[in-house]
């Protein structure tokens, strides 16, 4: 019997609010469309990880050509956009956070190349649409869990930046511990990178030398620390328990298919639109999940988490969110 509990996804795809076309609606693209990525970090890193595995995974179905680009800085970012454009490329993804303008520049001048871009703003006409990681939902129910096993009532958060992509995360899972266990504490660094586990995994000990017992691994070597001195952890974005075996409690799992396989299929038929995709991470789309170790969580605990996951699904219970930047609890 798999000893992990996981919430069913649900691809349900709807329309979305639209901008503008790309190309005259009914106009579909012969043969299979050539996708290209640039990511800033390596493919392995969890987020990007997450967007590497979807358009994969339309490869291996035979529907995309797919090439891509990693460890690419931002002072390049614009000119490989360019590369790709100009090579023909016929839908673009990547994240561009810090470089919005730049990005938002070269979209406009190749009105014919569909971009697909994580961001914090929004999508502009008529090709430029965007997408984010929205699993507050999974991570306020990992709250639950988390809230309801701490035995000192002390919760250490470590994040990369205090940016609103990671504070909504951040403020969920604070919201659904404190659900459970109204005298819950937090205490919450962020360490400035995405990838920094050498750092993230001293701010780490530090919280635990200041009593906390559970971690919320938002970044890589948290959850090293956690083995280390024996507490256990909360994953974020990708399921690392298999690699951290009876610390992991369970984690809030982003999946991009959702969004890729809708982009893809509207490059295809010719109707791509200048949108916001965030909505297709909601668990409701299948973007969103929770799992969960029950070797380390108890039935009762499960028995909650399982009966507001279903509120959730059935609209009766929504998450706030807040991208406001979480603080420690004085």
């Amino acid at each position: 019997m798999n000893s992990k509990f996981s919430i069913t996804r649900r691809a349900v795809l709807t329309g979305t609010a639209a901008l503008a076309l790309v190309l005259p609606a009914g106009m579909a693209l012969a043969g299979n469309v050539k996708v290209a990525a640039i990511y800033t970090l390596p493919v392995e890193q969890q987020w990007i990880s997450r967007i590497h595995l979807a358009l994969n995974a339309a490869k291996d179905r035979g529907e995309i050509d797919y090439v891509f680009s990693e460890n690419v800085a931002n002072t390049d970012y614009e000119r490989v956009m360019r590369e790709y454009a100009e090579q023909g490329v016929q839908l673009v993804v990547g994240e561009v956070f810090g470089l919005e303008r730049a990005a938002r520049k070269v979209a406009a001048d190749y009105p014919e190349t569909a971009f697909l871009m994580g961001s914090s703003f929004g999508a502009v006409a008529p090709n430029f649409s965007v997408f984010d990681n929205w699993i507050h939902e999974p991570s306020y129910l990992s709250g639950m869990v988390a809230g309801a096993a701490t035995e000192s009532n002390v919760i250490g958060m470590v994040g990369g930046y205090a940016i609103p992509e990671v504070n909504r995360l951040m403020n969920a899972f604070m919201e659904g511990a404190r659900a459970v266990n109204p005298d819950v504490k937090f205490l919450v660094n962020f360490i400035d990178s995405w990838y920094d586990p050498p750092k993230a995994k001293e701010s780490a000990f530090a919280m635990m030398d200041a009593g906390a017992d559970i971690m919320f691994a938002e970044r890589f070597g948290v959850a090293d620390a956690a083995v280390e001195r024996g507490v256990k952890a909360v994953g974020n974005v990708i399921d690392t328990s298999g690699d951290y075996p009876n610390t992991i409690l369970t984690s809030a799992l982003w999946h991009m298919e959702p969004t890729i396989d809708r982009a893809i299929a509207a490059v295809a038929g010719g109707t791509f639109e200048a949108a916001d995709y965030g909505q297709y991470s909601f668990m409701g789309y299948g973007g969103g999940s929770l799992v969960v170790d029950k070797t380390l969580v108890s039935a009762e605990v499960l028995t909650k988490v399982e009966e507001t996951e279903k509120s959730i699904m059935e609209g009766m219970f929504r998450v706030n969110v807040n991208d406001e930047r979480p603080v420690s609890d004085k």
